[in-house]
């Protein structure tokens, strides 16, 4: 007879603890307690995020339920690869890292708590599990293996306290690439599945056979000069990581410069979709366009492992396009291909590129993936061309380019109205005009028209660059909720969108969560080393300063200054920083600045165009401001 206040069920338990923890707290204990912490209010958030529930959270450990299995494993999986993002920006001795098991087994529920074999299963694979890493049971590798994209180490039949039979146990392989025979691979699902993933096999066997005989048959593989681990300007990322250098136009025409650029920028996008891969964004790499560059110093600069280099040239009708996969870890060319097309057909040798590179790196696609275009847009040429010119004109940010730009943008539309890029490029356009004052509309009624196209992009596509784009406009709305929800999307669809991150810590900047915000922004630079836009470290810098971190809120500042000298939101806010600190001769010397870009420099106008309106902010900047001597 059933106890009454008992119940047995079927669940998903995961289990969590700190690796080292009593180190942790013997070296620094008020640190250890504020990180901990931090970590798991991110841990709860992921658990809710999955559909999950907190049972239990003493000290270091942590106890969750699931009602399934690859709910329970996802939801392990992406904690520990935000706590490896955290764990980067801390020094080696205060990461803090945590064990992960997870059980599908009978418990026992009473009230909120959970009882029984299935807990105590769950809590001795955790401690199995290699810090940082994530351990599962036979019956949840059961449920999961043809479900989730990952690799499985399997680690023997584990004697289990109080249990009477050992459990059979699987480390999940979080890294990309698996040389180990034991690791097994999901299998794929399903008549349509296997033919697509079949297809997909059959292409890269013929693929990397060419390539295998050509560049290890033929001759010796190519080799260029290694990069140095030790001289990664950032920690490497835990799975594949690329920067793809622009494309050289090697055309007579040098008017074609805009298609090599949106050839590299399309690859570039493609690739950013697939979470397991880690791609730099464009606004980085093109700046070693037209530079003798080693892909060693790509490397090191960018902290990435491989580099992409690619050529284009068009002839007529006829286009010839070159690329080059270097691992510059070991300084060996892994492939180098060549795609002879007609230049009618461009669009789709996009996404074969992308997909070549991506099995190069060994990433397997799902297959959701499988099913739809990486570099989806338009199968317009005409309207395609149009957007990158559209783009290379806004980029130049005065009255007369964004004019060229919007003429570009509105022939896009007008070519192929379904194409939601055409609908970003005047959506984006409008805001740089209203940040420089140079909208035909009242700025009020252009943020209007703005939203409106933003809002057609989003219905066209709902990708994370066209949720980034309305979370922008919200922004600049002052309407922040739902600039909130655009964010978070973007972020969803593309963790490799240094866009996204920028949208995500700006709405919380402007919600007055600069500790939420300051995370935000920090991975938008890794993702892009030269920022976005300098109002990335411009709006960092903000929020250090309205957490209360004045020292922190100059790097930044000054980083903004080393990549555009007369940057004048750059210039103002250093003046109120130095002045602020005291520093009264360097603060002049950035009024004096102020005053050389613009003559009629005046404080209280400047404080209005702000987008903030925090008041710690604004009576830091405009006291700073006067105290450096502007007016």
């Amino acid at each position: 007879m059933q106890q009454k206040g008992f119940h047995r069920k079927l669940a998903a338990i995961l289990s969590a603890d700190v690796a080292s923890y009593s180190r942790l707290m013997q070296d620094d204990e008020a640190a250890t307690v504020a990180t901990l912490e931090s970590y798991k209010q991110a841990f709860f958030d992921l658990i809710k995020q999955h559909r999950g529930r907190v049972v239990d959270s003493p000290g270091d450990n942590l106890l969750a339920e699931f009602a399934s299995v690859v709910d329970a494993v996802q939801c392990a999986v992406a904690v520990q690869k935000e706590f490896h993002a955290h764990n980067a920006e801390l020094p080696e001795n205060r990461r803090m890292l945590f064990r992960i098991g997870v059980n599908l087994g009978d418990v026992i529920e009473e009230g909120e708590r959970i009882y029984g074999d299935g807990v105590n299963i769950a809590a001795r694979l955790e401690s199995l599990a290699e810090p940082g890493g994530i351990c599962v049971s036979k019956t949840a590798f059961d449920q999961i293996e043809t479900k989730l994209p990952m690799g499985y180490e399997y680690l023997g039949e584990q004697p289990v306290k109080n249990i009477a039979k050992p459990v059979g146990a699987y480390r999940v392989v979080l890294e990309s690439r698996i040389t180990d025979g034991k690791v097994v691979r999901p299998r794929a699902q399903g008549l349509r599945q296997r033919m697509a993933v079949f297809g997909l096999v059959g292409a890269l066997v013929i693929i990397s056979g060419v390539a295998l005989w050509q560049f290890f048959l033929s001759s010796p593989p190519k080799v260029v000069e290694k990069a140095d681990p030790h001289k990664m300007a950032f920690p490497l990322p835990d799975k594949p990581s690329i920067a793809v250098l622009p494309f050289a136009n090697m055309s007579d025409d040098k008017d074609f410069e805009y298609f090599s650029d949106g050839l590299t920028e399309e690859i570039i996008n493609g690739l950013s979709k697939v979470d397991r891969v880690f791609v730099i964004a464009r606004n980085s790499t093109f700046t070693y366009k037209g530079k003798p560059v080693k892909v060693q110093q790509v490397a090191e600069e960018m902290g990435v492992r491989y580099v992409l280099e690619g050529s284009i040239r068009k002839t007529g009708e006829k286009v010839r396009i070159t690329t080059q996969l270097v691992d510059a870890l070991n300084g060996h060319h892994i492939f180098s291909e060549r795609y002879d097309r007609d230049f009618k057909d461009i669009l789709a040798v996009q996404d074969e590129i992308t997909m070549n590179i991506l099995a190069a790196l060994q990433v397997h696609l799902t297959t959701g993936e499988l099913a739809q275009p990486l570099a989806k847009g338009t199968n317009n040429l005409e309207a395609y061309i149009k957007v990158l010119q559209a783009h290379q004109f806004s980029g130049k940010f005065n009255r007369e380019s964004l004019a060229q730009a919007r003429q570009y943008a509105q022939e896009a539309i007008a070519l192929d109205p379904e194409y939601f890029a055409g609908y970003t490029a005047l959506a984006g356009i409008i805001l740089n005009e209203t940040s420089i004052g140079a909208n035909t509309l009242p700025r009020e009624e252009a943020l209007q028209q703005a939203l409106a196209l933003a809002q057609k992009a989003l219905a066209l596509n709902p990708s994370s660059y066209t949720h980034s784009m309305l979370g922008g406009v919200y922004i600049s709305l002052q309407n922040l909720e739902p600039a909130l929800l655009e964010a978070e999307q973007a972020v969803a669809l593309s963790p490799n969108s240094p866009f996204a991150y920028f949208i995500m810590g700006s709405v919380l900047l402007f919600l007055e969560k600069p500790n939420d915000a300051i995370p935000m922004f920090q991975k938008s630079l890794r993702l892009s080393p030269i920022p976005i836009s300098s109002a990335v470290l411009i709006r960092l810098s903000a929020s250090y300063l309205m957490g209360g971190q004045r020292e922190e809120a100059m790097g930044p500042i000054i980083r903004v200054l080393e990549l555009w000298s007369d940057n004048l939101h750059g210039r103002a806010m250093l003046a109120a920083l130095y002045a602020n600190s005291a520093r009264d001769s360097e603060a002049r010397a950035q009024a004096n600045y102020v005053l050389r870009i613009d003559p009629n420099f005046n404080v209280e106008r400047y404080i209005k165009s702000l987008t903030t309106k925090n008041q710690m902010l604004i009576e830091h900047w405009t006291t700073g401001l006067h105290k450096a001597g502007l007016k």
